[in-house]
C-alpha cells in the first residue's frame, strides 16, 4: 500500500463514523417498520380514538427505541479539544487537529480530525473503537502495530490495565451495570404495553414507573465514573476531561417521560376507571350492548292474528295471551 488515494499503511478499509453505527441503523429501521405497521390500522379506528391511538403508538415506540439504542451509543460522556500535537512516533511533525473521546457502555471511540483535514500530504481523519468485550491490551497492541497517531495511542493507553489512572475498571463495570438495568427497563416497557391491552391499566401504570426507575438506575450506575479521581488527558499544551453527553441526557428525558405517563395513568385510573377502560378499549361492560339489543321491535301482524302483545319494554319478557 501507499500513502496515495487516501489509503494509509495497514488500513484495508476506511473506518465508519461512530455516529451512524450499523447497530443503531438496524434498531431504528426495525422500530420504523413497527411504527408504520401499527399506524396502518389507524384508518380503521373511528372518532377521537384515532388521534389517541396515534399518540399512544408513537410515544410507546419512541420510549422503546430509545431504551434499546442507548445500549449501543457511544456518547454517554465525551470530551473534545482542538490543539497542536505530535502526529506520529519518531517524528517531529506537529499537526493541528480536533481530538475527541466518546464513552459508551461497551467501549470508547477516539477520533482525530485534522484542521484542515489534509496535512503533510495525508488525510487526517481517524476514528478508532476500543471495546470492553475484548482485552483492551490486545487492541492497544494492534493500534501500535498499525502505527496510529500519537493522540489516539495516548488516550487508549489510559484505559489499559497497566495505566496508573485505572479508568478501565470503573468504566467497564459502570457500563455493564448500566446496560443490564437498561435491558431490564426494556422488559418492563414490553410488559407495560401488554398490560395496557388488558383490563389491568393500573398495573400498566406501575410498570411504566418501573421502566423509569430502571432507566434512572442505569444513569446512576454510569454516573459512578465521575466519583473516581478524574484522569486529566494532556495532549500538547492543552488538556480535557469527560463530561455527560447526549445519550445521558436523552436517558434522563425518557425516564422523566415514563414517570409522567405512569403517574398520570395511576391517578386517572383511580379517579375515573371506567373512562380509562373506555379510552384504552379494554374491559368494556356488556350491559350497554344488552340495553341496545332491546330497542324498537317490529312484529309481523300476519302471523299474530288474534294475539295480544303487551308494550315492549327493555329487559322485560313479552307477555303474550291467546
Amino acid at each position: 500500500m501507499t500513502f496515495y488515494d487516501d489509503i494509509y499503511p495497514f488500513y484495508s478499509l476506511q473506518r465508519t463514523s461512530f455516529i451512524f453505527s450499523g447497530r443503531l441503523l438496524t434498531i431504528i429501521l426495525v422500530f420504523l417498520v413497527l411504527a408504520v405497521s401499527l399506524l396502518l390500522i389507524l384508518p380503521g379506528i373511528r372518532g377521537k380514538s384515532r388521534l389517541f391511538w396515534m399518540f399512544r403508538i408513537i410515544i410507546s415506540l419512541f420510549i422503546g427505541v430509545v431504551i434499546v439504542a442507548l445500549n449501543f451509543t457511544n456518547d454517554w460522556a465525551e470530551a473534545k479539544m482542538t490543539t497542536n500535537a505530535t502526529y506520529k512516533s519518531f517524528s517531529n511533525a506537529v499537526v493541528n487537529a480536533e481530538i475527541g473521546l466518546h464513552v459508551g457502555l461497551y467501549g470508547i471511540n477516539v477520533t482525530l480530525k485534522g484542521n484542515p483535514v489534509v496535512q503533510f500530504n495525508e488525510t487526517i481523519d481517524y476514528n478508532e473503537m476500543f471495546s470492553w468485550h475484548d482485552t483492551i491490551e490486545k487492541q492497544y497492541e494492534e493500534a501500535l502495530e498499525k502505527g496510529l497517531p500519537n493522540p489516539i495511542l495516548y488516550i487508549a493507553e489510559k484505559f489499559t490495565l497497566s495505566s496508573p489512572c485505572g479508568l478501565i475498571f470503573q468504566y467497564r463495570y459502570s457500563g455493564r451495570y448500566a446496560s443490564a438495568t437498561l435491558w431490564t427497563a426494556f422488559c418492563c416497557w414490553m410488559l407495560a404495553n401488554i398490560l395496557f391491552s388488558m383490563p389491568v391499566i393500573l398495573y400498566a401504570g406501575y410498570m411504566m414507573m418501573a421502566t423509569a426507575a430502571f432507566i434512572f438506575f442505569s444513569m446512576a450506575s454510569f454516573s459512578t465514573i465521575m466519583n473516581v479521581p478524574q484522569c486529566v488527558f494532556s495532549i500538547g499544551t492543552d488538556s480535557f476531561e469527560t463530561t455527560y453527553s447526549h445519550s445521558f441526557w436523552l436517558a434522563l428525558a425518557t425516564g422523566v417521560l415514563c414517570t409522567v405517563i405512569g403517574i398520570l395513568v395511576v391517578m386517572l385510573n383511580c379517579t375515573m376507571p371506567e373512562k380509562m377502560k373506555e379510552a384504552f378499549s379494554v374491559g368494556v361492560d356488556s350491559d350497554e350492548d344488552e340495553d341496545a339489543s332491546y330497542g324498537e321491535g317490529y312484529l309481523n301482524t300476519v302471523f299474530l292474528d288474534g294475539v295480544t302483545v303487551s308494550p315492549l319494554t327493555p329487559k322485560k319478557v313479552l307477555a303474550v295471551s291467546w
